[in-house]
């Protein structure tokens, strides 16, 4: 099973986990959070999310999802990545997390493209009710 991380500023990442586990109906194993305060030395962010990773790879990989490319978190996730084993994507949203989610025992490469995928196509304009795209 992939492990999943999601780093990101405040308490971004624990609301998320909360409103995932709400939608799949149950706290997930192997999905922590870490949240990167204006105050937080990134060395020391960095330290703890290794060892994060370490506690959530059961030997299938990680996959880190943090909120803002460019941003802190992100950068430090950048730091984390070992390609194949420790994956990151930035731009986290609840519908990429739940995606991830019921992946997860697939590839880290499946659960990546899956995550992308929920992520961008959870991403669209809601028509007025009754009103349907032709």
């Amino acid at each position: 099973m992939i492990g999943i991380l999601v780093l990101t500023h405040e308490d971004l990442g624990e609301h998320l986990i909360r409103c995932a586990c709400h939608v799949v109906g149950m706290q997930p194993p192997q999905l922590k959070h870490l949240s990167i305060f204006a105050r937080d030395d990134p060395e020391a962010v960095l330290t703890r999310a290794r060892e994060v990773i370490q506690q959530l790879d059961s030997g299938d990989g990680v996959l880190v999802l943090s909120d803002m490319f460019g941003a802190t978190p992100c950068n430090i996730a950048s730091r984390l990545v070992q390609p194949g084993k420790v994956e990151c994507i930035a731009g986290v949203n609840l519908p990429m997390l739940v995606r991830a989610l019921t992946y997860r025992n697939e590839s880290l490469a499946t659960v990546i493209e899956k995550g992308l995928s929920g992520g961008q196509c959870g991403v669209m304009q809601v028509e007025a009710e009754g009103r349907h795209a032709d």
